[in-house]
């Protein structure tokens, strides 16, 4: 992230926007992106007001702008009714939707985001994760998450990275494609349960009377168990790719 934003020079390779190195264009590349950093590195002091205010002057908004952009995006981001408030007194969530808000200001036409949905209760989520698909429909949007369920509907092409190199690039069809034939669900015992998670990768557990239904990701599903293929999701894929060994 540090390096697409221009923020940390590379060891090696480029970054390129419209074919050109973004390192050339200086400050007319940083003109049009909009980060939201997943570290919280906000002013406590600050009221949100304020941060929004500093926020749109180091972006180079005239005034009568900045009131129309920020006004917008506290609505978008469900904070009206804290603009006042100290970033200090703002929980996880709160804080995550003001650095959302910030990164917006700009009108990027790049808009990166580190694990938006990170401290999100499932309403909020949901509002941010709609957002955004409907921005991206004239931005590029880049969204690094480890929460997988965000992305499974609105990603036009998933990466995936594995100890710093690229996996697999593709789309959530394609990619799931890959398992269609792994993700099944074992009707097992309490006594077994140990032993599957050891063996296998489970994605889901869950008690069904005297039973559990485990829902694992193999290539070598066990011959002793009652097993039901089910449609995999990305939960499956990312168990399938980032553990090794089963």
């Amino acid at each position: 992230m540090n390096i697409v934003t221009d923020n940390l020079k590379a060891d090696s390779g480029k970054v390129l926007y419209n074919g050109v190195n973004t390192r050339k264009l200086g400050r007319e590349y940083r003109s049009i992106l909009g980060y939201m950093p997943q570290q919280q590195g906000l002013y406590d002091d600050f009221s949100l007001n304020r941060f929004l205010w500093y926020m749109a002057a180091l972006k180079g908004l005239k005034k009568k702008e900045a009131k129309l952009k920020i006004t917008g995006l506290l609505d978008t981001v469900n904070l009206t009714d804290s603009v006042h408030k100290k970033l200090g007194s703002f929980s996880g969530g709160m804080k995550q939707r003001a650095l959302i808000a910030q990164a917006l200001l700009n009108d990027p036409e790049i808009l990166i985001l580190d694990e938006p949905t990170a401290g999100l209760d499932p309403k909020e989520r949901i509002r941010i994760r709609n957002f955004i698909s409907e921005i991206a429909e004239n931005k590029i949007v880049i969204f690094a998450t480890h929460v997988v369920s965000d992305i499974e509907f609105i990603a036009k092409d998933i990466l995936l990275i594995k100890k710093g190199e690229l996996v697999a690039c593709d789309t959530t069809p394609n990619l799931l494609s890959q398992i269609d034939d792994k993700v099944f669900e074992a009707e097992i015992s309490s006594l077994e349960l140990e032993r599957y998670q050891n063996t296998y990768r489970v994605s889901n557990l869950f008690h069904k009377d005297n039973c559990v239904i485990a829902r694992i990701v193999t290539e070598n599903p066990p011959s002793n168990a009652k097993l039901t293929r089910v449609t995999p999701t990305l939960e499956d894929l990312y168990l399938y790719v980032f553990e090794d060994g089963k």
